[in-house]
């Protein structure tokens, strides 16, 4: 967990994320803890601005992310760098995690059993974070900001909703949840290349 300090709350909302991040270290309970231990990997707990306007949610961080202990620094990382720079941000800007915070075999998919054990301490780092957009990245981000917020859309695809601007009600007041396709997409479908970046720019007005 990293972030600038801007201003005396910031040092509560830093402790208050390093005791997400010290639970998740010793989070035994996890199905994917043993494979961690085992493999000398580190949790990806999110780092950036602890006052971002935008939050970055993404699946679960891959082999390099596990290896540094950092979101999306490997291929993805970079390309969602680029995006960020295209409406004038980086990633000291904003607020970067993942639905799971240790790295799932092979790169799968989230089972439901690991997003049940991890998403309680997503929803406290938005708590802590209080951002005004939580930008998903992926179908199992946005299913499940969908269903926390109780969102009329669950059931639809992120095919359906990526790019759309919904609004929903946080404990703070006010949040937009934006669907957004993971960076990582455009890598198999070279055709939603151009997609992705427009879906990007719906951000520019939060900026």
């Amino acid at each position: 967990m990293s972030g600038e300090t801007k201003n005396p709350s910031d040092t509560t909302k830093v402790g208050q994320l390093e005791e997400i991040a010290e639970q998740v270290r010793n989070l035994e309970a996890s199905p994917l803890y043993d494979y961690r231990v085992e493999n000398d990997y580190l949790p990806v707990i999110g780092e950036g601005d602890l006052n971002a306007r935008i939050m970055f949610i993404g699946e679960a961080p891959g082999k390099r992310e596990a290896q540094t202990g950092r979101p999306f620094v490997g291929r993805a990382g970079r390309q969602l760098d680029a995006m960020l720079a295209s409406i004038g941000l980086n990633r000291q800007d904003v607020y970067i995690t993942n639905v799971l915070k240790d790295h799932p075999p092979g790169n799968r998919d989230p089972y439901v059993g690991e997003i049940d054990v991890y998403t309680p301490f997503l929803l406290r780092q938005i708590e802590v974070i209080k951002p005004d957009v939580v930008a998903t990245l992926g179908r199992f981000a946005m299913r499940f900001m969908l269903e926390h917020y109780e969102l009329p859309q669950p059931g639809r695809t992120i095919g359906e909703l990526h790019g759309e601007v919904l609004e929903a009600e946080a404990s703070y007041g006010k949040v937009h949840v934006v669907p957004l396709y993971h960076p990582a997409a455009a890598f198999y479908n070279q055709d939603l290349e151009e997609t992705i970046e427009e879906d990007f720019r719906v951000l520019k007005r939060f900026v």
